[in-house]
């Protein structure tokens, strides 16, 4: 086939395209602070260590990752170099770090783990054989580096299970806010990340590393969006989540119950280091530089998307971070290197308080779906 980046050349990496902060291991030392904060006081108020962010799951889902023959070099990397079939995992949740009833309505995020990989691994994940990629709608992340998000995170902590009335009648009044911006065209991270995203259904939406990460050779950033023409049709479809606090799931499991679907996970490969950085998270890299182009497909037959089984399974037995994988799929930049500590401490955390292992599947079966 002939490559879709045909007129653009795809930089190779170099270790000197990055640049670590100095004040890295302080920065990690305050996301820990306050990830700890937040999960001692949903653990306080709920007996169960919850995880410190995406704490909410709206589907749980398994399926397939479908990598076709005959990828262009340039996308024929990495887990992606072999043709074939895989079993993934899906959750679909939010972003905040305490359980809220949907009407306060926060941002959207995707995680899948892709079970069956082959290749050398990242540091702490020998012998496993999961990619994971985590992901959030929006293609760049809301603060341009770890240091800014730490900040941020900072607020969110003081604010954890905190007025919940408040919240649903602050989410109100900035859903309103970001419907005036978006009919003049634009889009407010901020509001949509304070609880001002619109009510739509999750199934429609694009979710996407927002921060690069390598591809082999090359490096990029990943997404999922929607293929089948019944996902496309959901996208900014309104959902009635008035007196529904767990609404979103209940929209999930209403579509699964009667159908499948099928997403691309595509990659975004950097083509100008200028306008495509590393460490500022906050760019967006553009896409008429360098187009999402997919490199496998994901498909989910009907089933039961929700069940106590299944949170089980997936939501208390399972961590996903963007540091499960392979070497060639390593997470870059700094907002990413800061999440392996962080990522690793609210792991501990669930686990110690839950009494549970958290393990890495070898096979789909593991999972006791």
């Amino acid at each position: 086939m002939p490559s879709p980046l045909a007129t653009v050349a795809p930089l190779r990496f170099s270790p000197a395209y990055e640049h670590p902060d100095a004040e890295e291991a302080q920065t990690l030392a305050d996301i820990n602070e306050q990830m700890h904060r937040i999960q001692e006081k949903t653990y306080a108020d709920g007996g169960k260590a919850i995880r410190s962010v995406h704490a909410k799951s709206h589907g749980l889902l398994a399926g397939e990752l479908r990598i076709p023959a005959n990828l262009p070099p340039e996308l024929a990397q990495g887990i992606f170099a072999r043709p074939g079939t895989l079993p993934v995992v899906m959750r679909l949740s939010t972003t905040p770090g305490d359980i809220l009833p949907d009407d306060i309505s926060t941002p959207r995020a995707m995680s899948i783990k892709i079970i069956g990989v082959e290749g050398e691994r990242l540091p702490g994940t020998e012998g496993d054989v999961t990619q994971d990629f985590v992901m959030v709608e929006g293609p760049a992340f809301n603060k341009p580096d770890a240091r800014s998000f730490a900040k941020n995170l900072k607020l969110l902590a003081s604010t954890t299970d905190k007025a919940e009335g408040a919240k649903q009648a602050l989410s109100a009044a900035l859903r309103g806010l970001e419907k005036a911006v978006e009919a003049v065209g634009g889009k407010s991270a901020t509001l949509t990340a304070l609880g001002g995203h619109p009510e739509t259904n999750p199934l429609g939406e694009t979710y996407y590393t927002q921060v690069p990460v390598l591809f082999g050779e090359y490096f990029g950033k990943i997404c999922v969006r929607p293929a089948s023409p019944s996902l496309k049709a959901l996208f900014k479809e309104p959902v009635d989540l008035r007196h529904k606090p767990d609404g979103l799931r209940e929209a999930v499991a209403a579509y699964f119950e009667e159908q499948g679907g099928e997403w691309e996970l595509c990659v975004q490969l950097c083509t100008d280091l200028g306008e495509m950085p590393i460490e500022d998270a906050s760019v967006v890299w553009d896409e008429e530089l360098s187009p999402y182009v997919p490199v496998a497909r994901i498909v989910m037959g009907a089933q039961a998307s929700w069940s106590d089984a299944r949170a089980r399974s997936i939501d208390e037995g399972l961590a996903f971070s963007p540091w499960h994988g392979v070497a060639a799929h390593r997470p870059l930049g700094g907002v990413m290197r800061v999440r392996k500590g962080a990522y690793e401490a609210a792991q501990r955390f669930r686990a110690d308080k839950n009494q549970r292992a958290l393990s890495e599947p070898k096979a789909i079966g593991d999972i006791g779906l």
